[in-house]
């Protein structure tokens, strides 16, 4: 069943790419060579990072939530995974229909196949998000105690917990390590650490350890 996850997400992940560049191409494709814009767009779904010198057209935010949204499975990056938000959405808008509609069954059902996902792998794709948003707001806060402005310092710290390099495409092209304080460096280890091997891994090992009862 794993194995069909991993296939339909990257097959869904074909469908998403097609969307993000069409949209791109139709609205921010008249100031600037679209290969660059497909290049950003590339690297940031699969949290790579690096970027052409294309001119400012403010899509720094949008270039940041492509790389927490993330690639698929498969990638050795890090990431939300567009397979989770995906279920997460479709099945919270189910369980509002099965409120508003109780006498119908509404399924969970990973699109253009017969999958189905139980609770257990909703609670952990839930689970795994709440940790992500807590981790951000804890690295944002830290990293703004030391003077960063609170935009550079939210960018960082997404950059930081899904290990993508800053680049001009996020607006932290220019952006200097060199003289961060040397806390700040070591939280950014710390929080590229648990962006990597998720803290919600942690936590079960954690579990499985301290709570074999």
């Amino acid at each position: 069943k794993e194995i069909k996850i991993f296939f339909y997400e990257d097959f869904h992940l074909v469908f998403y790419l097609i969307i993000l560049l069409s949209i791109f191409f139709i609205f921010f494709s008249f100031n600037s060579d679209f290969t660059d814009i497909f290049f950003s767009i590339s690297s940031s779904i699969s949290n790579i990072g690096f970027s052409t010198d294309m001119p400012n057209l403010n899509l720094s935010f949008i270039y940041i939530i492509l790389v927490i949204i993330g690639g698929s499975f498969f990638s050795t990056s890090s990431g939300l995974r567009f397979i989770r938000i995906y279920t997460l959405l479709k099945f919270s808008l189910n369980q509002v229909l099965s409120f508003s509609k109780p006498r119908n069954i509404f399924m969970s059902k990973l699109a253009f196949s017969k999958i189905n996902f139980n609770f257990d792998v909703i609670n952990k794709y839930f689970l795994s998000i709440i940790i992500f948003i807590i981790s951000l707001f804890s690295l944002t806060i830290l990293l703004s105690f030391f003077n960063i402005e609170f935009e550079q310092s939210l960018k960082l710290a997404v950059l930081t917990l899904m290990n993508t390099v800053n680049s001009s495409s996020y607006g932290l092209g220019d952006f200097d390590f060199n003289n961060l304080h040397f806390l700040n460096k070591y939280c950014l280890i710390v929080f590229m650490i648990i962006g990597r091997i998720e803290l919600l891994t942690i936590l079960l090992i954690l579990k499985k350890y301290l709570f074999k009862n």
